[in-house]
């Protein structure tokens, strides 16, 4: 599974979903996303992150579609930052 990184119509604002793997368990298996979201002040600098959290696959999923429907895009921008 990828690292996707969703960008607002305004380009001020990302989000980073990317699979969480629980390392205090000895299974590996991916039930969870993180999304991080920050702010971006200047194309060239890296993202302000703001913070994070865990959601299980499908209400990460559910956000993921309703983001683009709200007009963000998927970019590779800030990929060498991350």
């Amino acid at each position: 599974m990828n690292k996707f990184i969703l960008i607002n119509k305004e380009r001020n604002r990302i989000k980073i979903f990317e699979p969480f793997e629980d390392v205090s368990k000895p299974s590996r298996s991916i039930n969870a996303m993180m999304i991080s979201y920050g702010c971006v002040y200047k194309r060239s600098s890296k993202p302000v992150m703001k913070g994070s959290r865990v959601e299980t696959i499908e209400n990460a999923r559910k956000e993921y579609k309703e983001l683009l429907e709200q007009g963000w895009k998927k970019t590779r921008i800030f990929r060498s930052f991350f």
